[in-house]
């Protein structure tokens, strides 16, 4: 089916039907996957505070989404617990890297377009995790992605107003508008391994 538009107003896209019947069907390895991401998204608040160490806003803001990050990748790993699901290694989907090959290395490029990547990526989740606590047929499990929801949107917005703060608001939009449309071609094709991002 075509993508419907999104109400995520930075994506260009909505989740198609395909990826919310590839999830349910498949909870425990999205389950997974959600505490791979967790992580990765607590390690690249700190890989940016390490890197840009001056920028005060910057490192302020990301300490605490990296502190949020730590805790929902606890409370995931809670919930593999609780399912008997081991925390193993799984290979990830394209989109992270595909993403990531978009960043330019020169500065203060590199800068804007981490931001960028990092917003999009948050605000995915944030789709992401409100369909499965709509779909999910686990009661609590449910509520829990519900839960989550209002941090993955809260981070996806720190990010865009760190790069509104450094760079200029038409420079920050041009370049949105450029990484979204890359962001919804990416997930155009579903991944054939059901993963948060796939």
């Amino acid at each position: 089916m075509s993508p419907r538009p999104a109400t995520i107003n930075i994506l260009k896209n909505c989740t198609q039907e395909g990826w919310i019947e590839q999830a349910i069907a498949n909870l425990d390895t999205i389950l997974l996957d959600h505490s791979h991401c967790e992580r990765k998204a607590a390690g690249v608040a700190l890989n940016l505070m390490f890197r840009y160490p001056s920028s005060h806003a910057l490192v302020r803001k990301l300490t605490v989404i990296a502190q949020e990050e730590l805790d929902h990748f606890e409370q995931v790993n809670q919930w593999l617990d609780r399912r008997n699901i081991a925390l193993t290694a799984l290979t990830p989907p394209p989109y992270g890297k595909k993403l990531s090959q978009e960043i330019r290395p020169n500065e203060p490029h590199r800068l804007l377009d981490s931001l960028l990547v990092s917003a999009l990526i948050e605000a995915r989740s944030h789709e992401r995790l409100g369909l499965l606590g709509e779909h999910c047929p686990d009661i609590e499990l449910a509520k829990f992605y519900r839960g989550l929801m209002a941090s993955e949107a809260r981070h996806y917005g720190v990010y865009w107003v760190l790069a509104d703060t450094y760079f200029k608001r038409d420079i920050v939009e041009q370049r949105l508008e450029e990484l979204s449309m890359v962001e919804s071609e990416i997930l155009s094709t579903l991944h054939p391994e059901p993963r948060i991002h796939s």
